[in-house]
């Protein structure tokens, strides 16, 4: 059997990302620290974080939570720089590392990411001196491996690789909904990081909790071959059963989420062939359904100058287009951009700093647009 970096890390990754919230906005950090324990008790290890999560406040819990109440080698943490936010220059982009190894209190970090490459900005560490500055942290063991997290195409994941062989891992989107997505290409990025012999790890296997609720059609498809399973389990166990993996991180936002999701990671079991069968009946299923395919990661809301919550317009528009639920998709969306300083769909100036950002490469003016006509 093949060698290779996390061969042994178990399959299920905390990301802390999506994290509990209080009824006041705030992070429900007693019961991070909960989920945290239980995850632990429970023979997990992985804990994935980044600079700019929810403005350096998920680096903030992981201490509280993670560092400061279990020992160093008990887990392993990951976090991420990234060059196009909060960087104006080298040295600011240069100084999240060191930002995020005091938020956290680590002493150093297992991971680090080169934060959501992406076409419109990867020469940005290249002109910062990144990739060098990232592998000269490695050297002095303040990293213990490094790579990147990528949202683009094959074609660039190749000429990245190629010039950066050093690079230990990447991280990919990879989920079943996406695996022929040509706006996303899965299944064209696993391939790329398996020919340059790269360990993967999985972000967005449930695809920001879209694959949790499938459209009904694919729900029947996956209850039919499975009564007993959630649909949560279908997505990571498919995205786990990959070859090649270090982890498979899933957002869980409360305590609910991370005891389904270990009650079929603890003894993990790859898929068989007639649960492939099921999963891709399920795909094409969703394939027929109209959706806007956001995963809410809200990397388009920092710099919208009208402050419109994008992802939850886009939610309360699924409501719709996804359950047929007209009304309380409105509701949603008026509960959205009655919030202080929430800006409606029909105020987007299409100024497009918000595609700049999507990960998932959506047209996010034109779907505004048809947002305000359907939810105003």
């Amino acid at each position: 059997m093949e060698q290779y970096l996390g061969q042994n890390t178990p399959k299920l990754g905390f990301g802390l990302m999506r994290l509990p919230k209080l009824d006041d906005g705030s992070t429900d950090i007693e019961q991070v620290k909960e989920m945290v324990d239980r995850f632990l008790a429970a023979g997990f290890t992985y804990f994935d974080t980044a600079y700019v999560y929810d403005g350096g406040m998920n680096e903030r819990v992981a201490k509280e939570a993670l560092v400061d109440r279990h020992p160093r080698d008990s887990y392993t943490l990951a976090t991420k720089l990234c060059a196009w936010a909060e960087a104006p220059d080298a040295d600011a982009a240069r100084q999240q590392f060191y930002t995020s190894l005091e938020r956290t209190g680590a002493g150093y970090f297992d991971y680090y990411l080169l934060h959501s490459i992406q076409t419109g900005n990867y020469k940005l560490y290249d002109e910062y001196g990144i990739w060098d500055f990232v592998a000269g942290l490695k050297e002095q063991g303040l990293v213990r491996h490094w790579g990147f997290s990528f949202h683009a195409t094959p074609e660039l994941l190749d000429e990245l690789l190629t010039k950066h062989p050093e690079v230990d891992f990447v991280q990919l989107q990879l989920n079943y909904a996406d695996w022929e997505n040509p706006d996303v290409t899965s299944r064209a990025n696993y391939e790329v990081a398996r020919a340059h012999n790269k360990p993967i790890v999985i972000m967005e296997p449930v695809k920001g909790g879209r694959l949790a609720t499938p459209p009904a059609a694919a729900q029947d498809i996956l209850r039919a071959a499975h009564p007993d399973a959630s649909f949560a389990s279908w997505a990571i166990r498919y995205a786990a059963s990959l070859d090649g993996i270090i982890t498979v991180l899933s957002g869980m936002s409360n305590l609910e989420q991370l005891e389904d999701n270990m009650s079929f990671m603890r003894s993990f079991r790859p898929l068989e062939a007639w649960e492939y069968d099921a999963i891709e009946q399920a795909r094409r299923a969703i394939e027929q359904v109209e959706s806007i395919p956001c995963t809410a990661c809200r990397y388009c809301t920092a710099g919208c100058p009208q402050h419109i919550p994008i992802p939850a317009i886009f939610a309360a528009r699924n409501e719709q287009l996804i359950w047929g639920a007209d009304e309380r998709g409105k509701r949603d969306y008026e509960r959205a951009v009655s919030a202080e300083g929430a800006g409606r769909a029909s105020a987007c100036i299409a100024c497009g700093q918000c595609e700049g950002a999507c990960p998932q490469n959506l047209p996010i003016i034109d779907l505004l647009a048809s947002c305000a006509e359907a939810l105003e």
